[in-house]
């Protein structure tokens, strides 16, 4: 482990808004990391990964992630989304309850 590192816990809240779980170097690697919390209708907007890799994974409701601005995926609770780099994406709500989920991202190595 590289010595500006450390062991992190911290524990999930339940307020209806962003929470920074990780925000990147000195804290981490690289790896940056929050929970998000949308109500029904909203959607996290339209981004790319750039030169990183994501993981979702769902905590509750249900929605789905918009791909390259026209594939749409289900996602929800007891699911996972890999998103890889360069990859233009959004998240919306489409139920009737909040859609809270945990973002990873990772930078990738470009050659």
């Amino acid at each position: 482990m590289a010595s500006s590192q450390k062991v992190f816990i911290e524990k999930l809240n339940s307020n209806p808004e962003y929470q920074k779980l990780l925000s990147g170097e000195p804290q981490t690697c690289g790896m940056r990391s929050g929970r998000v919390y949308l109500k029904p209708g909203e959607e996290c907007g339209q981004h790319s990964t750039k030169a990183h890799e994501e993981l979702l994974v769902f905590l509750s409701g249900n929605g789905e992630a918009i791909i390259g601005g026209s594939e749409k995926y289900e996602v929800g609770v007891g699911k996972v989304s890999y998103i890889p780099p360069h990859t233009e994406h959004n998240i919306k709500n489409t139920g009737s309850e909040p859609l809270v989920y945990i973002y990873c991202v990772a930078p990738i190595k470009e050659n």
